[in-house]
């Protein structure tokens, strides 16, 4: 083999020679040589996240404009000279870019390393461990430590490796092999290998010992069994042909199997804190093993997360970030305007107001609003099943009844009162900018008398003018409404709705509990009618998980109960539909019957919003939502650049 000493093996020892001067300096200067050798070291280490970029990008970036060219092509020899042995023979590669920042932060004036970003949760959660989270707050906190074999593009949002260099798609829909690049490393410097993926999906995730659940109950449709080909390539195989596969296979965090094996089940599911992988930063406190469980995250206490000084990929600009819970609304703003957080989600009314009454906010702060592949939607959803253990049936079990629920709902009036008129009535569970939508839809009226008309044909009426509806038994119609305390949206909807209902005889109670039980009550089907939001991780989702009658079984999320023979048929239908625009088609019927049957009063879609700090910089409003890993604590001699 022939050795070659190239630029970067130069830079390398000019950097270690420079070093060696540093040390030997110190010993005349004394203390004054701490922040000149932390400088180099920084440097240095930039300097070789950059060459090793540089090379990658010399050594990939030609095949994959190679990889689609003819073999009479200029670039055909460099396309033949990868490494395709891992690959079943006579299925095409997608080969992929090396990873790196949308937008290199590098780049941008300003440029400096360093700092702690601090975003505020109005949630408190109680795991971040992964898949056995449950709200967004959790996921917020494992996709910035955890890396899956494929992202979505934050500019264009497609399917692009992140832990995968190439893979291959069974042109049948039924087995997807990967290759893992051999860069990868977990941040402890552990390579990542085919194994961690094999353990990940069938030894962790579909393990029924780990509450592990809500991916467990999905992947359990579809997987059928992951191979180890090499030490570099993984293999999925898959019951049927689904449009989700690619997402089943390559959208999950990989964990790294030498960690989580040191635990028993019983102890990942006890755990709150206890995350570790291969992204751009890691867990301040994570447990060396089963004798250290005691130093993990725990509620109640900020979560900080720390640069991954050996990520992979690079170096992300900041030192650390932080959350922190402040579950009041107004507190959160507060907390914002002091300078105790760098990031904060406003309320609607909260955002108009400052900006309309507070011409110079916009100087030293971003006032962020757009709509992104996360913006989701707001409901009520109905119980259509046997409530919790009890087993008693709500009045919601008639579709006629959840109709008539919806109709009495002003829900323009709750958008202009509640939410300051940001955001528009939802019609149904898919982003209205998505062509998954039905555009024929539109969104049920407000229309109080077609509701008493519904009532009435379902057995509830008046029955001895006292103003309130019974049915034939002479049982009030009574119910329960839950939602999350802590926020004053919640506590205004919970007012609109009980006003509303009690225009129409109806009685509602509410059940305030905190964010942290929502969980319990949702996998006991405990609830009559609760209020909450569902937003999407993908661009396009599969709707079984919410609302085919399989996933009413325990740890899924079809939590209403809500189940419907021809809803079920189109969602079975679409899955199997792997051509796009005969799928959207399909959607639309789907969609169609969801509105008519009503298991969700859907009230709103939302944009995003966030009040962010200006004096970090590169912060940017992508289709896929916020990349934080991208953002630096701006110079203070340098001005930001807005984001965009």
């Amino acid at each position: 083999m022939q050795n070659r000493f190239g630029i970067k093996d130069f830079i390398v020892i000019i950097l270690l020679l420079s070093i060696l001067a540093t040390l030997w300096l110190s010993m005349i200067r004394g203390d004054r040589q701490w922040p000149v050798l932390q400088t180099l070291l920084e440097q240095g280490r930039n300097m070789e996240s950059r060459m090793s970029t540089f090379e990658t990008h010399l050594q990939s970036g030609a095949g994959v404009a190679a990889s689609g060219a003819t073999s009479n092509t200029a670039t055909a020899p460099v396309a033949a000279a990868r490494d395709e042995s891992w690959a079943r023979a006579g299925v095409a590669i997608a080969w992929q870019a090396a990873p790196a920042f949308s937008n290199d932060p590098a780049q941008v004036a300003g440029f400096k390393p360093g700092g702690e970003f601090v975003e505020i949760f109005e949630g408190q959660p109680q795991k971040v461990t992964p898949y056995l989270y449950a709200d967004v707050y959790g996921s917020r906190v494992v996709d910035r430590i955890c890396e899956s074999l494929a992202t979505f593009d934050p500019k264009t949002m497609k399917l692009v490796g992140s832990l995968s260099d190439a893979w291959q798609i069974d042109p049948d829909g039924l087995w997807i092999r990967a290759h893992i690049n051999p860069k990868a490393r977990f941040s402890d410097r552990t390579p990542v290998t085919a194994e961690d993926v094999r353990w990940t999906y069938m030894d962790f995730i579909m393990n029924p010992s780990i509450d592990a659940d809500r991916t467990r109950s999905t992947l359990a449709d579809v997987l059928t069994g992951v191979t180890v080909i090499d030490p570099l390539t993984i293999e999925f195989h898959f019951k049927d042909s689904l449009f989700t596969n690619i997402l089943a296979a390559m959208g999950n965090p990989i964990l790294p199997k030498h960690f989580y094996s040191q635990f028993e089940p019983a102890q990942i599911n006890q755990s709150t804190g206890l995350l570790m992988g291969s992204g751009p930063f890691t867990m301040e406190r994570l447990p060396t093993g089963a004798q250290d469980l005691a130093s993990q995250w725990t509620p109640g206490t900020d979560i900080v997360i720390v640069r991954n000084s050996n990520w992979w990929c690079g170096r992300a600009p900041l030192d650390q970030q932080r959350f922190r819970t402040i579950k009041d609304d107004l507190a959160r703003l507060v907390a914002f305007r002091n300078n105790e957080a760098s990031m904060v989600l406003p309320t609607s009314p909260q955002f108009n107001t400052v900006l309309r009454d507070e011409p110079e906010f916009e100087k030293s702060n971003y006032a962020l609003k757009w709509v992104n592949m996360r913006s989701g939607y707001s409901f009520i959803a109905w119980q259509c099943g046997p409530r919790g253990e009890t087993g008693r049936l709500t009045p919601f079990t008639d579709v006629r009844v959840r109709q008539a629920m919806t109709l009495l709902l002003d829900r323009e009036k709750m958008i202009r009162d509640i939410w300051d008129g940001i955001g528009t009535v939802s019609k149904g569970p898919f982003n209205p900018e998505s062509p998954a939508a039905n555009a024929a839809l539109s969104p049920m009226p407000f229309d109080p008398d077609a509701a008493q008309v519904l009532l009435k044909d379902a057995g509830w009426e008046d029955r001895n003018a006292d103003g309130i509806l019974e049915n034939a038994k002479g049982e009030k119609f009574e119910f329960e409404y839950t939602y999350a305390t802590g926020g004053e949206i919640g506590e205004r909807i919970a007012r609109f709705t009980q006003d509303s209902y009690k225009k129409a005889g109806i009685v509602m109670t509410t059940r305030p509990i905190d964010w942290s039980r929502y969980q319990d009550i949702i996998k006991s089907r405990d609830f009559d009618a609760l209020t909450m939001a569902w937003s999407a991780s993908a661009p396009e989702s599969d709707p079984k998980q919410i609302f085919h009658s399989e996933s009413m079984a325990k740890g899924r999320d079809n939590f209403s109960q809500w189940s419907s023979p021809a809803a079920d048929a189109l969602i079975e239908q679409g899955r199997r539909a792997m051509d796009e625009e005969s799928r959207m088609l399909i959607w639309h019927q789907l969609e169609a019957v969801i509105a008519k049957e009503q298991p969700y009063t859907f009230i709103r879609v939302a944009p995003w919003l966030r009040f962010i700090k200006r004096e970090f910089g590169n912060v940017r409003m992508y289709k896929t939502g916020l990349s934080p890993e991208e953002f630096f604590f701006v110079s203070p001699s340098a001005t930001p650049q807005p984001g965009t």
